[in-house]
Protein backbone atom coordinates (compact mmCIF):
# COMPACT_ATOMS: atom_id res chain seq x y z
CA UNK A 1 0.00 0.00 0.00
CA UNK A 2 1.82 3.20 -1.04
CA UNK A 3 2.09 5.80 1.54
CA UNK A 4 0.14 9.16 1.61
CA UNK A 5 2.97 11.64 2.37
CA UNK A 6 1.09 14.61 1.84
CA UNK A 7 -1.58 15.62 2.92
CA UNK A 8 -4.18 18.69 2.93
CA UNK A 9 -6.45 19.06 5.77
CA UNK A 10 -9.48 21.41 5.42
CA UNK A 11 -11.62 22.26 7.71
CA UNK A 12 -13.15 25.90 7.73
CA UNK A 13 -11.75 27.00 10.82
CA UNK A 14 -9.20 26.24 13.08
CA UNK A 15 -9.48 25.35 17.12
CA UNK A 16 -6.60 27.84 17.92
CA UNK A 17 -7.32 29.88 21.17
CA UNK A 18 -10.61 30.86 21.86
CA UNK A 19 -11.88 29.39 18.63
CA UNK A 20 -12.73 25.73 19.75
CA UNK A 21 -15.31 22.91 18.39
CA UNK A 22 -15.47 19.24 18.20
CA UNK A 23 -15.06 18.94 14.50
CA UNK A 24 -12.48 21.93 14.53
CA UNK A 25 -10.48 20.16 17.69
CA UNK A 26 -10.74 16.74 16.22
CA UNK A 27 -9.32 17.81 12.38
CA UNK A 28 -6.53 19.38 13.62
CA UNK A 29 -5.45 16.77 16.26
CA UNK A 30 -5.94 14.78 13.13
CA UNK A 31 -3.15 16.61 11.52
CA UNK A 32 -0.96 17.26 14.14
CA UNK A 33 -0.44 13.52 14.69
CA UNK A 34 -0.20 13.18 10.70
CA UNK A 35 2.94 15.63 10.61
CA UNK A 36 4.31 13.97 14.35
CA UNK A 37 4.39 10.73 12.05
CA UNK A 38 6.81 12.11 9.30
CA UNK A 39 3.96 13.46 6.98
CA UNK A 40 3.71 16.81 4.67
CA UNK A 41 0.63 18.47 5.94
CA UNK A 42 -0.68 21.42 5.49
CA UNK A 43 -4.12 22.97 6.97
CA UNK A 44 -6.46 25.11 5.11
CA UNK A 45 -8.93 26.68 6.14
CA UNK A 46 -10.87 30.43 6.07
CA UNK A 47 -10.44 33.73 7.69
CA UNK A 48 -13.35 33.52 10.10
CA UNK A 49 -13.53 32.88 13.97
CA UNK A 50 -17.63 33.24 15.04
CA UNK A 51 -19.54 29.97 13.66
CA UNK A 52 -22.99 32.66 13.45
CA UNK A 53 -21.43 35.06 11.04
CA UNK A 54 -18.44 33.65 9.44
CA UNK A 55 -17.28 37.14 9.05
CA UNK A 56 -13.66 37.72 7.88
CA UNK A 57 -11.52 38.35 10.84
CA UNK A 58 -8.11 36.61 10.73
CA UNK A 59 -5.62 38.14 8.76
CA UNK A 60 -5.00 35.85 5.43
CA UNK A 61 -1.86 33.90 4.54
CA UNK A 62 0.23 31.74 5.86
CA UNK A 63 1.18 30.60 9.75
CA UNK A 64 2.48 27.75 12.24
CA UNK A 65 -0.63 26.42 14.51
CA UNK A 66 0.84 23.55 16.87
CA UNK A 67 4.25 23.14 14.61
CA UNK A 68 1.55 22.22 11.18
CA UNK A 69 1.66 25.08 8.55
CA UNK A 70 -1.75 26.28 8.11
CA UNK A 71 -3.06 29.01 5.49
CA UNK A 72 -5.92 30.79 5.70
CA UNK A 73 -8.09 32.13 3.38
CA UNK A 74 -11.26 34.84 2.88
CA UNK A 75 -14.52 33.67 2.98
CA UNK A 76 -16.66 34.58 -0.36
CA UNK A 77 -17.62 38.07 0.43
CA UNK A 78 -20.34 37.93 -1.88
CA UNK A 79 -22.26 35.03 -0.14
CA UNK A 80 -25.86 35.96 1.26
CA UNK A 81 -25.18 35.45 4.89
CA UNK A 82 -29.21 35.80 5.41
CA UNK A 83 -30.39 33.96 3.04
CA UNK A 84 -28.22 31.13 4.00
CA UNK A 85 -29.78 31.66 8.16
CA UNK A 86 -33.18 31.25 6.93
CA UNK A 87 -32.45 28.13 4.90
CA UNK A 88 -30.54 26.87 7.33
CA UNK A 89 -33.18 27.64 10.03
CA UNK A 90 -35.85 25.93 7.88
CA UNK A 91 -34.05 22.97 8.12
CA UNK A 92 -33.30 23.32 11.51
CA UNK A 93 -37.29 22.92 12.12
CA UNK A 94 -37.24 19.55 10.06
CA UNK A 95 -38.46 21.75 6.57
CA UNK A 96 -37.57 19.92 3.60
CA UNK A 97 -35.85 22.34 1.24
CA UNK A 98 -36.98 22.23 -2.58
CA UNK A 99 -33.37 21.54 -4.85
CA UNK A 100 -33.50 25.17 -5.94
CA UNK A 101 -33.40 26.04 -2.09
CA UNK A 102 -31.20 23.47 -1.46
CA UNK A 103 -28.57 25.06 -4.49
CA UNK A 104 -29.07 28.60 -2.56
CA UNK A 105 -28.29 27.19 0.56
CA UNK A 106 -24.88 25.56 -0.63
CA UNK A 107 -24.36 28.46 -3.10
CA UNK A 108 -24.83 31.17 -0.10
CA UNK A 109 -22.64 28.22 2.60
CA UNK A 110 -19.27 29.09 4.11
CA UNK A 111 -17.62 28.85 0.44
CA UNK A 112 -13.46 29.84 -0.29
CA UNK A 113 -13.09 30.41 -3.98
CA UNK A 114 -9.82 30.95 -3.08
CA UNK A 115 -9.39 28.16 -1.25
CA UNK A 116 -10.80 25.93 -3.80
CA UNK A 117 -8.36 27.79 -6.10
CA UNK A 118 -5.05 26.86 -4.21
CA UNK A 119 -6.45 23.06 -3.90
CA UNK A 120 -7.12 23.14 -7.92
CA UNK A 121 -3.73 24.22 -8.50
CA UNK A 122 -1.44 22.37 -5.64
CA UNK A 123 -3.97 18.68 -7.04
CA UNK A 124 -0.34 17.24 -8.26
CA UNK A 125 1.50 17.65 -5.13
CA UNK A 126 -1.03 16.49 -2.82
CA UNK A 127 -1.39 12.70 -2.22
CA UNK A 128 -4.30 13.01 -0.56
CA UNK A 129 -7.03 15.56 1.29
CA UNK A 130 -9.24 15.18 4.41
CA UNK A 131 -12.17 17.20 4.68
CA UNK A 132 -14.68 17.75 7.14
CA UNK A 133 -17.50 18.37 8.54
CA UNK A 134 -19.57 17.74 5.94
CA UNK A 135 -21.90 20.57 6.52
CA UNK A 136 -19.74 23.38 5.51
CA UNK A 137 -19.48 24.87 1.42
CA UNK A 138 -15.75 24.94 1.68
CA UNK A 139 -15.91 21.15 2.29
CA UNK A 140 -18.12 20.36 -1.31
CA UNK A 141 -15.55 22.93 -2.81
CA UNK A 142 -12.73 20.57 -1.57
CA UNK A 143 -13.76 17.37 -2.60
CA UNK A 144 -14.75 18.99 -5.95
CA UNK A 145 -11.09 20.39 -6.80
CA UNK A 146 -9.90 16.93 -5.73
CA UNK A 147 -12.00 15.21 -7.72
CA UNK A 148 -12.25 11.35 -7.21
CA UNK A 149 -9.44 11.38 -4.42
CA UNK A 150 -10.45 13.30 -1.83
CA UNK A 151 -11.34 11.58 1.69
CA UNK A 152 -14.45 13.40 3.80
CA UNK A 153 -14.09 13.35 7.42
CA UNK A 154 -17.82 13.77 7.71
CA UNK A 155 -19.20 14.50 11.54
CA UNK A 156 -22.23 13.10 10.66
CA UNK A 157 -25.78 12.96 12.79
CA UNK A 158 -28.86 11.77 12.13
CA UNK A 159 -30.39 15.62 11.29
CA UNK A 160 -32.27 17.26 8.54
CA UNK A 161 -28.94 18.08 6.43
CA UNK A 162 -28.26 14.64 6.19
CA UNK A 163 -31.09 13.48 4.08
CA UNK A 164 -30.42 16.55 1.32
CA UNK A 165 -29.42 15.62 -2.13
CA UNK A 166 -26.35 17.88 -1.95
CA UNK A 167 -24.92 15.58 0.96
CA UNK A 168 -26.11 12.63 -1.05
CA UNK A 169 -23.86 13.95 -3.83
CA UNK A 170 -20.69 14.79 -1.65
CA UNK A 171 -20.83 11.53 -0.11
CA UNK A 172 -21.28 9.98 -3.91
CA UNK A 173 -17.53 12.03 -5.33
CA UNK A 174 -15.81 11.21 -2.32
CA UNK A 175 -12.95 8.83 -2.59
CA UNK A 176 -13.14 7.31 1.17
CA UNK A 177 -14.69 8.14 4.72
CA UNK A 178 -12.64 8.75 7.99
CA UNK A 179 -16.01 7.91 10.63
CA UNK A 180 -15.40 8.78 14.15
CA UNK A 181 -17.16 6.29 15.67
CA UNK A 182 -19.15 2.76 14.48
CA UNK A 183 -22.48 4.07 14.98
CA UNK A 184 -21.59 7.24 12.81
CA UNK A 185 -20.34 5.17 9.95
CA UNK A 186 -23.31 2.80 9.94
CA UNK A 187 -25.15 6.03 9.94
CA UNK A 188 -24.02 6.87 6.65
CA UNK A 189 -24.19 3.25 5.31
CA UNK A 190 -27.58 3.51 5.56
CA UNK A 191 -28.28 6.89 4.39
CA UNK A 192 -25.57 6.74 1.37
CA UNK A 193 -24.14 4.38 -1.34
CA UNK A 194 -20.87 4.12 -0.11
CA UNK A 195 -19.66 0.28 -1.07
CA UNK A 196 -16.42 -0.28 -2.14
CA UNK A 197 -14.69 2.95 -0.85
CA UNK A 198 -12.88 3.05 2.05
CA UNK A 199 -14.48 3.48 5.51
CA UNK A 200 -12.06 3.46 7.83
CA UNK A 201 -13.04 4.51 11.92
CA UNK A 202 -10.45 6.68 13.54
CA UNK A 203 -11.66 8.88 16.64
CA UNK A 204 -9.49 11.47 18.46
CA UNK A 205 -7.18 10.41 20.81
CA UNK A 206 -6.76 11.92 24.84
CA UNK A 207 -3.55 12.26 26.22
CA UNK A 208 -3.31 10.58 29.17
CA UNK A 209 -3.14 12.03 32.77
CA UNK A 210 -3.69 11.19 36.19
CA UNK A 211 -6.91 11.96 37.14
CA UNK A 212 -7.02 15.32 38.70
CA UNK A 213 -8.32 16.48 42.71
CA UNK A 214 -11.38 15.80 42.92
CA UNK A 215 -11.88 18.22 45.57
CA UNK A 216 -10.08 21.17 44.18
CA UNK A 217 -12.75 22.93 42.17
CA UNK A 218 -15.87 22.97 44.40
CA UNK A 219 -13.39 24.45 46.47
CA UNK A 220 -12.01 27.16 44.71
CA UNK A 221 -15.64 27.86 43.50
CA UNK A 222 -16.79 27.64 46.83
CA UNK A 223 -19.59 25.03 45.62
CA UNK A 224 -20.56 23.16 48.83
CA UNK A 225 -22.97 20.42 47.16
CA UNK A 226 -22.73 17.52 45.33
CA UNK A 227 -22.61 18.94 41.57
CA UNK A 228 -23.30 17.35 37.61
CA UNK A 229 -21.32 18.83 34.91
CA UNK A 230 -21.92 19.24 31.33
CA UNK A 231 -19.13 21.05 29.04
CA UNK A 232 -19.24 22.11 25.50
CA UNK A 233 -21.74 24.38 23.33
CA UNK A 234 -25.00 25.42 25.06
CA UNK A 235 -27.61 24.97 22.47
CA UNK A 236 -31.07 22.63 21.42
CA UNK A 237 -28.58 20.58 19.37
CA UNK A 238 -26.48 19.55 22.21
CA UNK A 239 -29.62 18.98 24.22
CA UNK A 240 -28.88 21.99 26.97
CA UNK A 241 -32.52 23.02 27.86
CA UNK A 242 -33.62 19.53 28.07
CA UNK A 243 -30.54 19.10 30.45
CA UNK A 244 -31.32 22.08 32.29
CA UNK A 245 -35.03 21.26 32.39
CA UNK A 246 -34.39 17.95 33.98
CA UNK A 247 -32.25 19.24 36.78
CA UNK A 248 -34.69 21.74 37.71
CA UNK A 249 -37.10 19.33 38.05
CA UNK A 250 -35.03 16.49 40.11
CA UNK A 251 -34.45 18.70 42.42
CA UNK A 252 -37.70 20.28 42.58
CA UNK A 253 -39.02 16.53 43.05
CA UNK A 254 -36.70 15.00 44.65
CA UNK A 255 -35.93 18.25 47.12
CA UNK A 256 -32.09 17.15 47.00
CA UNK A 257 -29.30 19.43 47.37
CA UNK A 258 -27.41 19.59 44.38
CA UNK A 259 -25.69 22.02 41.43
CA UNK A 260 -24.70 21.55 38.13
CA UNK A 261 -21.62 23.25 36.44
CA UNK A 262 -21.64 24.19 32.91
CA UNK A 263 -18.49 24.98 30.95
CA UNK A 264 -17.81 26.45 27.50
CA UNK A 265 -19.92 28.50 25.33
CA UNK A 266 -23.28 29.52 24.44
CA UNK A 267 -26.71 31.45 26.08
CA UNK A 268 -28.06 29.45 28.80
CA UNK A 269 -31.77 30.20 29.58
CA UNK A 270 -31.48 28.52 33.40
CA UNK A 271 -35.11 27.85 34.96
CA UNK A 272 -36.18 29.58 38.13
CA UNK A 273 -36.31 26.75 40.29
CA UNK A 274 -32.26 26.02 39.40
CA UNK A 275 -31.32 29.77 39.30
CA UNK A 276 -28.62 29.57 42.08
CA UNK A 277 -27.64 25.90 41.72
CA UNK A 278 -26.88 26.27 38.22
CA UNK A 279 -22.14 27.24 37.55
CA UNK A 280 -22.17 28.71 34.15
CA UNK A 281 -18.24 29.44 34.53
CA UNK A 282 -17.50 29.59 30.90
CA UNK A 283 -14.33 28.47 28.73
CA UNK A 284 -12.19 26.72 31.57
CA UNK A 285 -7.83 26.15 31.26
CA UNK A 286 -7.23 22.47 30.61
CA UNK A 287 -5.99 22.15 34.56
CA UNK A 288 -9.61 23.40 35.87
CA UNK A 289 -11.91 21.45 33.37
CA UNK A 290 -10.14 18.53 33.94
CA UNK A 291 -10.61 19.29 37.90
CA UNK A 292 -13.99 20.28 37.60
CA UNK A 293 -14.72 16.99 35.54
CA UNK A 294 -12.94 14.93 38.23
CA UNK A 295 -15.06 16.42 40.95
CA UNK A 296 -18.59 15.81 39.17
CA UNK A 297 -21.17 12.71 40.28
CA UNK A 298 -21.56 12.61 36.61
CA UNK A 299 -21.10 14.11 33.27
CA UNK A 300 -24.22 14.75 31.87
CA UNK A 301 -25.34 15.25 28.27
CA UNK A 302 -28.47 15.30 26.50
CA UNK A 303 -27.55 15.41 22.93
CA UNK A 304 -28.68 13.26 20.33
CA UNK A 305 -26.67 14.93 17.09
CA UNK A 306 -22.88 13.46 17.72
CA UNK A 307 -20.11 11.85 15.60
CA UNK A 308 -17.89 11.52 18.93
CA UNK A 309 -18.16 12.51 22.44
CA UNK A 310 -14.61 13.87 23.12
CA UNK A 311 -16.19 15.54 25.94
CA UNK A 312 -16.95 12.35 27.17
CA UNK A 313 -13.68 10.76 26.42
CA UNK A 314 -12.43 13.76 28.99
CA UNK A 315 -14.58 12.87 31.57
CA UNK A 316 -13.54 9.03 32.06
CA UNK A 317 -10.22 9.79 31.46
CA UNK A 318 -11.03 12.20 34.92
CA UNK A 319 -12.64 9.02 36.36
CA UNK A 320 -16.24 10.03 35.96
CA UNK A 321 -18.76 8.52 35.48
CA UNK A 322 -21.56 9.70 31.80
CA UNK A 323 -25.36 10.02 32.12
CA UNK A 324 -26.62 10.44 28.87
CA UNK A 325 -29.76 10.34 26.40
CA UNK A 326 -30.51 7.14 25.04
CA UNK A 327 -31.38 8.82 21.94
CA UNK A 328 -27.79 9.49 21.13
CA UNK A 329 -26.68 6.47 19.59
CA UNK A 330 -22.70 7.18 19.57
CA UNK A 331 -22.84 8.39 22.96
CA UNK A 332 -24.96 5.59 24.19
CA UNK A 333 -22.35 3.29 22.50
CA UNK A 334 -19.75 4.84 24.17
CA UNK A 335 -21.42 4.44 27.42
CA UNK A 336 -22.37 0.44 26.39
CA UNK A 337 -18.67 -0.50 24.81
CA UNK A 338 -16.87 1.38 28.33
CA UNK A 339 -19.43 0.07 31.24
CA UNK A 340 -18.47 3.87 32.06
CA UNK A 341 -21.85 5.04 31.84
CA UNK A 342 -25.70 4.74 32.07
CA UNK A 343 -28.18 6.58 29.44
CA UNK A 344 -32.21 7.89 29.70
CA UNK A 345 -34.85 8.35 27.40
CA UNK A 346 -36.89 10.28 29.71
CA UNK A 347 -37.34 12.01 32.82
CA UNK A 348 -38.38 9.23 35.13
CA UNK A 349 -35.07 7.22 33.94
CA UNK A 350 -32.76 10.44 34.29
CA UNK A 351 -34.24 10.77 37.94
CA UNK A 352 -33.61 7.19 38.58
CA UNK A 353 -30.01 7.05 37.45
CA UNK A 354 -28.74 10.43 38.70
CA UNK A 355 -30.27 8.93 42.16
CA UNK A 356 -28.58 6.03 41.92
CA UNK A 357 -25.03 7.92 41.08
CA UNK A 358 -25.22 9.82 43.53
CA UNK A 359 -26.44 7.71 46.46
CA UNK A 360 -23.57 4.31 45.57
CA UNK A 361 -20.21 5.51 45.45
CA UNK A 362 -18.99 1.86 44.30
CA UNK A 363 -20.53 1.95 41.56
CA UNK A 364 -20.24 5.54 40.51
CA UNK A 365 -16.50 4.61 41.06
CA UNK A 366 -16.38 1.44 38.94
CA UNK A 367 -18.02 3.57 36.27
CA UNK A 368 -15.48 5.91 36.31
CA UNK A 369 -12.58 3.21 36.15
CA UNK A 370 -14.13 1.31 33.72
CA UNK A 371 -14.25 4.40 31.24
CA UNK A 372 -11.08 5.76 32.01
CA UNK A 373 -9.22 2.24 31.18
CA UNK A 374 -11.46 2.31 27.93
CA UNK A 375 -10.48 5.66 26.89
CA UNK A 376 -6.56 4.64 27.69
CA UNK A 377 -6.61 1.56 25.02
CA UNK A 378 -8.96 2.78 22.12
CA UNK A 379 -7.76 6.08 22.61
CA UNK A 380 -4.99 6.70 23.10
CA UNK A 381 -2.95 8.50 20.85
CA UNK A 382 -0.82 5.50 19.33
CA UNK A 383 -4.12 3.47 18.65
CA UNK A 384 -5.53 6.61 17.00
CA UNK A 385 -2.16 7.46 15.16
CA UNK A 386 -2.19 3.79 13.84
CA UNK A 387 -5.71 3.71 13.05
CA UNK A 388 -5.52 7.32 10.89
CA UNK A 389 -1.87 6.70 8.76
CA UNK A 390 -3.39 3.56 7.54
CA UNK A 391 -6.93 5.36 6.98
CA UNK A 392 -4.28 8.10 4.99
CA UNK A 393 -2.98 5.74 2.70
CA UNK A 394 -5.82 3.16 1.96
Amino acid sequence: MPTAHRVAFVCPRIAEGTTVGGAETLIKALAVQAKSAGRDVVFLTTCARNHVTWANELPPGERLVDGIKVIAFPVNADRDASLFLRLQDRLGRGRRLSQREEDAWLRNNVRSDALSAYLAANSDSLDCVVAGPYLFGVVHQAVDAFPGRATVLPCLHDEPFAHMRVARELFGKARGFIFNSEPERDLAAGLFDMAARPQDVVGIGIDPRPPADPAAFAARRGITTPYVIYSGRREPLKGTPLLLDYFATYRRRTGRELAMVLTGSGAVDIPGSAKGSVHDVGFLGEAEKNEAMAGAVAFCHASVNESLGIVLLEAWINGTPALVHAGGAVLRHQCRASNGGMWFRNYPEFEAMLARLLDDRALRNAMGTAGRNYVLSKYSWSAVRERLLAALDR
